[in-house]
């Protein structure tokens, strides 16, 4: 029996939309004429009989259907009804009984009480309304796809949980339970029939009842607290896959659907909450100028030369020492460009080259610099000492000069957390190049010199995500260097916003900090991005599970935990995600004479000694030991701001 509904379903289906409206129209011609006679019998409180004016029973179906064809009743989709069906039909009913009645009226009758039409019009809601309603619910059940969708629960009733249901209500692929809200006034309430549960609610609806996916329809909700009902997820059911509706501009844009579900990214969860950028400090240094990027081939340097190219520069030069990193940039640019009315220069070279420089910066007339170039990779630059130090101290000196000498008005230095009391090389040497920066503005200077320092970059190359994710596809393990591990995270769009804003607040040697949220245990993003991706933790709780995470150890220079001030003295400015640092500086006639004297030793290829130059005049500056156990290293863990 169910079979056959299912292929009278089908063939239902496959009918021409104007047949199907056809058939509505015939089925509705015959009960309408019996909700006339049904009015009669329950006004008359009588048994079957033919009223007098039997003409009112024909007459009751055409001015109906009439109504309701006007009112566009007959061009809506059953799947889709809402709101406007309802209002729709009411509308249709009320219209019609009167004009049923007013022809009562104008045809004598006197066996026609006027309350037969008040009547008429409710049982007329009840069966429209019901009807649509019944083969609504009739085509999910016949096709038998409650049986074939993933059953999925939204956390959060707010408004977007509530759009998700309904869309997803009618899509086919995925059938909502029920709802779970942490606002303990929302409990119990009914939503498309759906149930609103708590926590508790939740937990006890998973014992008794298998679910696919837990849908996410938090969109207001802070980043901090995302990852806190990730993390409650987690610990529910290790199998369940956590979901959410794609992003608000790909919807409006018509790139994603809402019923289009997709995992949640880890960094839908880690970093800050965005703050809205302010316009104005946007465009002081870029809109109109003549704008270069060193480093834009990087993953820093590429989206600040996206983002540049946006507020209206009249001329963006690309500097970049990667042929390959060049080309890249410069083609995804080079269409924006034209539509934006942007002339777009590509330089390959280094930032050590000085003759280089002065000819790019006096031919282009540059106007502002934003100094990204930079070697980030910890080991990479502990184990290449003469090759980190001579491209990010003497690259930034020669750069800071050779646009002090051309007239530059900004150059903005992009600093990193790892400058703070570093334990490798890459932190000193780009700590040194901040020292320099602030030595030439202390002795005066027509340009502004300013640095902004901030942590971890997602999706930045070297970054631990793209590894752990590439690991995980690989079947694991993923590889934590200690358990204890924590790392500042921002996204590369909002760092490179703010560096553009903050150079813009600058007056000349400041060193600016972006305000990173709080610091992530790797571990704990470890496990996180595991669980998201659809896998269990494999540990001793677990020893089934899919990905083991496998500790391997500090990497030489590498820290427990990273701070983004020297010092405990800073002050807010006018952005909320920006602060300025107040830290030591070196003057620059003992600062031009270390530099003279690290040029010496780079071109000797003395590791050691240009360690020892280092820690000369880099407060805080230790190498890592890694024979440290672990309780003493926490023991000396400094304050984080």
């Amino acid at each position: 029996m169910r079979e056959q509904f299912r292929l009278l379903h089908l063939d239902l289906i496959a009918w021409p939309r104007m047949a199907k409206r056809l058939l509505m129209f015939f089925v509705d011609a015959a009960m309408l004429p019996l909700l006339m006679l049904a009015a009669f019998m329950i006004r008359l409180d009588s048994g079957f009989f033919l009223p007098v004016d039997i003409w009112l029973l024909p007459a009751a179906a055409v001015v109906t259907i009439a109504m309701l064809q006007l009112s566009g009743f007959y061009r809506m989709v059953i799947r889709f009804m809402g709101s406007e069906m309802a209002y729709s039909i009411v509308v249709s009913m009320v219209l019609s009984s009167a004009v049923l009645a007013a022809l009562a009226f104008m045809v004598p009758a006197v066996a026609t009480p006027r309350s037969v039409f008040i009547i008429y019009a409710l049982l007329g809601m009840l069966y429209l309304g019901g009807s649509r309603f019944a083969a609504r619910r009739y085509l999910l059940w016949a096709s038998g796809r409650h049986s074939e969708r993933k059953q999925v629960v939204i956390y959060g009733a707010g408004g977007a949980g509530i759009q998700a249901a309904a869309a997803l209500i009618n899509a086919g692929t995925y059938q909502p339970v029920a709802f779970v809200d942490d606002d303990s006034s929302r409990l119990g309430e009914l939503l498309h029939g759906l149930p609103v549960l708590d926590r508790a609610g939740l937990e006890s609806l998973l014992a008794h009842r298998e679910v696919d996916a837990v849908l996410l329809a938090m969109p207001s909700a802070a980043r901090s607290q995302r990852m806190e009902v990730v993390r409650y997820l987690e610990s529910l059911d290790a199998r369940i896959r956590i979901k959410t509706v794609p992003a608000l501009p790909d919807i409006i844009t018509g790139k994603a659907r809402i019923e289009e579900l997709r995992d949640v990214c880890v960094e839908d969860l880690l970093g800050r909450d965005a703050v809205p950028p302010r316009q104005e400090l946007l465009e002081i240094a870029v809109k109109g100028k003549v704008v270069m990027v060193t480093g834009a081939g990087g993953s820093i340097g590429g989206e600040l030369s996206r983002q540049i190219v946006q507020l209206g520069p009249r001329r963006l030069v690309l500097l970049e020492a990667s042929e390959i990193g060049l080309y890249s940039i410069e083609q995804e640019l080079r269409a924006l460009c034209g539509h934006c009315g942007v002339e777009l220069v590509a330089v390959l070279g280094s930032v050590a080259d000085r003759d280089l420089l002065a000819s790019v910066l006096a031919s282009h007339k540059v106007q502002t610099v934003y100094h990204a170039a930079a070697y980030k990779h910890v080991p990479i630059v502990e184990h290449n000492v003469c090759a980190g130090v001579r491209n990010n101290v003497i690259g930034t000196q020669v750069a800071a000069e050779e646009a002090e000498r051309a007239g530059v008005e900004r150059f903005i230095l992009i600093s990193t957390d790892k400058a703070v009391r570093p334990t490798n090389v890459m932190g000193a040497s780009k700590r040194l190049a901040e020292l320099v920066l602030q030595s030439i503005a202390a002795r005066g200077s027509k340009t502004v010199f300013t640095m902004v320092r901030f942590g971890n970059v997602l999706g930045s190359s070297g970054s631990v995500v793209p590894l752990f994710r590439e690991q995980i596809r690989n079947g694991g393990p993923l590889t934590v260097t200690h358990p204890e591990v924590t790392r500042y995270f921002m996204t590369i769009p909002e760092a490179s916003q703010l560096v553009i804003q903050a150079g813009s607040m600058a007056h000349g040697g400041e060193v600016f900090v972006l305000d990173m949220g709080e610091p992530v245990r790797i571990y704990d993003l470890a496990c996180t991005m595991i669980h998201l991706m659809g896998m269990s933790l494999k540990d001793a709780d677990n020893p089934h599970g899919d990905i083991e995470v496998r500790f391997t150890g500090l990497r030489p220079g590498e820290k427990l935990y990273e701070e983004l001030l020297i010092g405990e003295d800073s002050s807010g400015t006018d952005h909320p995600a920006i602060l300025r640092a107040h830290e030591e500086m070196i003057p620059w006639k003992r600062l031009s004479a270390v530099l003279v004297n690290l040029v010496d030793l780079l071109e000797q290829r003395d590791d050691e000694q240009i360690r020892t130059l280092l820690q000369s005049c880099v407060s805080g500056y230790r190498p890592a030991s890694h024979d440290v156990p672990v309780a003493a290293e926490n023991a000396e863990r400094p304050t984080v701001h």
